[in-house]
């Protein structure tokens, strides 16, 4: 098993490097995996983005589909795309600390 070492924690990565365990999730966590991803600096839309999937998560236990999200946040897919290179499900979904989606996110 994997680690990602955050203000001091350890937090157990799953072998596709998505938390195992949500309910460990801090904000560093999202700069960490932002980093690794390429994303320089996480802005107002990373979070936006980010906050609606933990909320979404919380609420339901699985991520939205892709075009819940992009409506319910007023991004496009091409913007999603845009703040989160590798994708809404590999990206966005991993930065907010849910588990690796397993349909059509």
């Amino acid at each position: 098993m994997a680690f990602l070492e955050v203000d001091g924690k350890q937090i157990e990565l799953d072998e596709d490097g998505f938390i195992v365990n949500p309910g460990e999730w801090i904000d560093a966590v999202a700069i960490a995996f932002a980093n690794s991803e390429g994303i320089k600096e996480l802005t107002g839309d990373h979070w936006k983005v980010i906050n609606y999937l933990r909320d979404y998560y919380k609420q339901f236990q699985v991520a939205p589909m892709v075009r819940k999200l992009c409506k319910e946040t007023g991004f496009s897919l091409k913007q999603i795309y845009e703040l989160f290179p590798s994708g809404p499900a590999k990206g966005a979904c991993k930065l907010a600390g849910l588990p690796k989606p397993t349909g059509c996110v």
